[in-house]
């Protein structure tokens, strides 16, 4: 664990893939996002929560970025360093035609200072709506943030371009999330 990780429950499934281009953390990030759609697919409603951990420069928000693109965005996705949040509405088409949206709520509390900082703004509402909080820096709200579904830890690896990418499953939610990405390699 590095210093910048939040603990957590015991992980019920857990993978580790050396990344060592972006483009190998953008497939990563894209098999991921493919294995969230099917679980949103089967149930529009579910909402899960991700943390994405590591130290400056491991490339988290890279991987937001793909991942968040790999959902179905289309336009620019930017860092929330200074705003602490970006919303992203994703229309997800289901084979009937019909969409389900869903919204990836996406924040960098890098900049927080203190964990109540979270409630004073009033974020926690974002946590009951069907999709997805992706939050980068997890540990700056340490105590007040919700159970975390899946936690994907980044960090450096021994070369200056390798990066260990470790994605745990704490809920059973989670774990279908890795099982599918792990059944389902692209």
């Amino acid at each position: 664990m590095t210093k910048n990780q939040t603990p957590q429950a015991s992980p019920k499934a857990s993978f580790t893939q050396h990344c060592r281009q972006e483009a190998e953390t953008a497939k990563l990030a894209q098999e991921f996002a493919t294995a969230l759609q099917r679980i949103l697919h089967h149930n529009p409603n579910a909402h899960l929560n991700v943390s994405l951990e590591g130290d400056l420069g491991t490339g988290k928000t890279t991987f937001a970025r793909h991942l968040i693109q790999g959902l179905g965005h289309e336009g620019r996705v930017k860092s929330p360093t200074y705003t602490l949040y970006e919303p992203y509405p994703i229309l997800q088409p289901q084979q009937n035609a019909t969409t389900h949206p869903f919204t990836v709520h996406h924040f960098d509390l890098y900049r927080m200072r203190d964990p109540l900082e979270w409630q004073e703004v009033g974020f926690a509402e974002h946590f009951d709506v069907p999709g997805l909080c992706l939050i980068e820096w997890p540990e700056k709200a340490e105590g007040t943030l919700p159970q975390f579904d899946i936690q994907i830890q980044l960090v450096t690896g021994t070369h200056e371009d390798e990066r260990p990418i470790t994605i745990n499953a704490i809920s059973e939610a989670g774990k279908i999330v890795i099982d599918d990405i792990q059944a389902n390699p692209s």
